[in-house]
């Protein structure tokens, strides 16, 4: 996404793991949402962490399930 649906971005830090900047840095990756990254599949997952030079760290901190939940709150 160019900018957040209806304006208003999700705060990412609630993802554990997901601190002030790395929200800037999914943010300018285009992912404002957490349905956006409860939606990822094992393709997505690979290229935001190879972008990030995560080294696993989205599936070891479980990002899509936290997302999932958080995106069911909203």
């Amino acid at each position: 996404l160019d900018a957040p649906d209806g304006g208003i971005a999700d705060d990412l830090k609630r993802i554990s793991g997901v601190g002030p900047k790395l929200e800037e840095t999914l943010n300018g990756l285009g992912v404002f949402h957490f349905a956006q990254i409860a939606a990822w599949g094992p393709d997505d997952i690979a290229k935001v962490d190879d972008k990030l030079k995560f080294k696993g760290r989205i599936e070891r901190d479980d990002w899509v399930s936290q997302a999932a939940a958080l995106a069911a709150e909203s």
